[in-house]
């Protein structure tokens, strides 16, 4: 088993079940400290290669996930990777498709899907999930 995120790493989110996820914009240099063993990359193109594992899930920018049946199965295996390895998920800025998916995960680990939005902006950054589409999609998403 791979050693998790501590709290004190920059852009971890301590979800309810105590799993802790990172959140990043790839568009800044990489944080200090420890790399992911595990990342999801929500890019509209191909993401660049790194050196640990990695999935691309194509998600332009401000908009939503192109395939809405692989983003549930994506994230839930994030989740899922999340109580043992280090899980990453990354966009270009780390606000906006960054937070709707920590948003999902936070539903995935039992937030209620209408406090999912304000509990990553509490927690993570107060900027996630940017567009309104963003926010229904975190509203309507089932565990």
């Amino acid at each position: 088993m791979i050693e998790t995120w501590q709290t004190t790493n920059p852009g971890v989110l301590r979800l309810p079940s105590g799993r802790l996820v990172r959140g990043r914009g790839l568009r800044r240099p990489l944080p200090a400290g420890p790399t992911p063993s595990y990342a999801v990359h929500l890019l509209g193109k191909q993401p660049p290669e790194v050196p640990w594992e990695a999935r691309w899930l194509l998600w332009p920018d401000f908009r939503l996930p192109r395939d809405r049946t692989q983003a549930q199965h994506v994230l839930r295996e994030a989740w899922e990777r999340a109580a043992g390895e280090r899980v990453e998920f990354a966009c270009g800025g780390g606000r906006g498709r960054t937070g709707t998916a920590l948003a999902c995960l936070a539903v995935l680990d039992g937030v209620p899907a209408d406090e999912a939005v304000e509990f990553v902006r509490r927690n993570y950054d107060r900027h996630a999930v940017e567009t309104p589409w963003q926010k229904r999609y975190v509203r309507r998403f089932t565990a």
